[in-house]
């Protein structure tokens, strides 16, 4: 007699869980896009824990496939994407104000009418 384990695996019958900290690492990546506004600091600090993050949930993934949900998989890859865009306009802009501060002193951010001073341009009000 044959029974229901000889045509099915245990894997078949597994209810298949959901990625750890799958939306984290996506709300995080998001975070690090709209961190980049925050003199990029924000940005960099929660792009770089997405990404670190990410990269752990995949290769978690890798391993065993059939135990996880593809949703919480796709929500990983997206989450990534947007840390390594995040990233990217963070340090961008960290590097913007690195370049003003060079120029112009720490001053700047408590007059900004010295970049006005600086090219003779007059003042708007």
């Amino acid at each position: 007699m044959t029974t229901n384990q000889d045509f099915y695996s245990d894997d078949e019958f597994r209810q298949q869980i959901p990625l750890p900290n799958a939306t984290i690492v996506l709300v995080l990546g998001i975070i690090s896009i709209i961190g980049c506004c925050c003199y990029g600091i924000l940005g960099l600090t929660c792009g770089i824990i997405a990404l670190l993050m990410a990269n752990s949930a995949i290769k978690l993934y890798k391993e065993n496939p059939n135990f996880y949900t593809e949703s919480s998989y796709k929500n990983i890859n997206t989450g990534k994407i947007c840390a390594i865009i995040g990233i990217i306009f963070s340090g961008l802009t960290v590097l913007a104000y690195i370049m003003i501060i060079l120029k112009f002193g720490l001053e700047v951010f408590s007059n900004p009418y010295i970049i006005y001073d600086y090219y003779n341009i007059p003042r708007p009000f």
